[in-house]
């Protein structure tokens, strides 16, 4: 088995509350990205489930078989875990955990808030798709590393060095195609914190999303951090947003 990357480790917290808060990572990233949401939804006295997504954490190799599937089968079983333990549960996700945020919410209309932080929200262009296919078809299966956009230079995301192009593909194709259908019909109560400075994904997928979502919506402008804001000069402001918001829609 391959080692985990420091700091990626999946982590399951027993709160003294009576509600829960669900933290998922983002595409190539892992949970070290979202421990300090995490650990201040912990600290907040919330139940905490963080799962490690599957092919992540480890080396880009063991993503590349992994789909949509996988990390949307992985993300729904933390969901169940926590609602065993939990009266009401918040989930929050950065980027693609965004996206898979998203997903829990549209399946789950018990829940009680959704927190997305920079997240993917919809379906790329034809040319973009024809493009990504055109490389496989090369025989190119990895594209060069998203990780890390962070204006701080004092932190680094501990993501993987390269895209792995077949798993981008069934994220933008089998989870957010369908996925985009589905805002206009939910009603969970949606907190939106985007980067205007966003060099991972376009900050147009969040403008999409606040205009297409039709359930309650409250937005907050990282303005002075880049994709992976919970790592970023914005991140306390995250952490206190976070645990505001849950509590406000688990009482």
């Amino acid at each position: 088995m391959t080692s985990l990357i420091p700091g990626a480790e999946p982590w399951s917290h027993v709160g003294d509350g009576p509600h829960g808060v669900l933290v998922i990572h983002g595409f190539t990233g892992n949970p070290g990205s979202m421990r300090g949401v995490a650990e201040a939804c912990a600290a907040a006295g919330f139940h905490v489930e963080m799962p490690l997504l599957p092919g992540h954490g480890t080396t880009v190799d063991d993503m590349l078989p992994t789909r949509w599937a996988d990390w949307a089968g992985a993300a729904e079983a933390a969901y169940q875990a926590l609602a065993a333990r939990a009266e009401r549960v918040v989930v929050v996700g950065l980027s693609m955990g965004g996206a898979l945020t998203l997903r829990i919410g549209a399946d789950h209309p018990e829940v009680a808030g959704l927190v997305c932080i920079n997240p993917a929200t919809q379906p790329q262009a034809p040319e973009v798709v024809e493009l990504i296919e055109s490389t496989l078809a090369s025989g190119t299966e990895l594209f060069p590393s998203i990780g890390s956009d962070i204006a701080d230079p004092n932190s680094t995301e501990a993501a993987y060095d390269a895209t792995p192009l077949r798993a981008l593909l069934s994220l933008v194709n089998d989870g957010l195609r369908p996925l985009a259908d589905e805002y206009a019909s939910m009603k969970v109560p949606l907190l939106l914190m985007n980067s205007p400075q966003d060099h991972v994904v376009d900050p147009a997928q969040a403008e999409f999303l606040a205009t297409s979502y039709g359930g309650p919506l409250e937005r907050i402008t990282l303005e002075r951090s880049y994709h992976v804001a919970t790592q970023d000069y914005d991140k306390e402001l995250i952490f206190e947003a976070t645990v505001a918001f849950a509590r406000r829609v688990t009482s």
